[in-house]
């Protein structure tokens, strides 16, 4: 194997975890709305707000390994927050749909 391609191999690999620990944010939210923890609860939102930080820790670690590209990385972090704006308005749309 040459160096580049183990390179490429890591990059890949450290892209993937990246989206898995990504989607593993949004699962916990997802669970926590589910069972019916507002979204403006304290505890709800340090556990956000703690796993978006240490994401955004993972990225700028793997950016700095050059692992993968700052684009990249600013890429999973804005698809992250679209998928926690749509879980929250998910939660908002059920809760006001059973409200009627």
């Amino acid at each position: 194997m040459s160096h580049v391609s183990d390179i490429e191999t890591l990059s890949r690999l450290a892209y993937e975890q990246l989206e898995i620990d990504a989607n593993r944010i949004v699962q916990l939210i997802e669970v926590q709305m589910a069972n019916l923890t507002m979204p403006q609860c304290p505890v709800y939102e340090e556990v956000l707000d703690t796993q978006m930080f240490g994401l955004s820790k993972e990225i700028n670690f793997a950016v700095r390994l050059g692992l993968i590209d700052k684009d990249r990385g600013k890429e999973i972090l804005e698809h992250l927050e679209k998928e926690v704006s749509k879980v929250h308005d998910a939660y908002y749309k059920h809760k006001e749909e059973n409200r009627v």
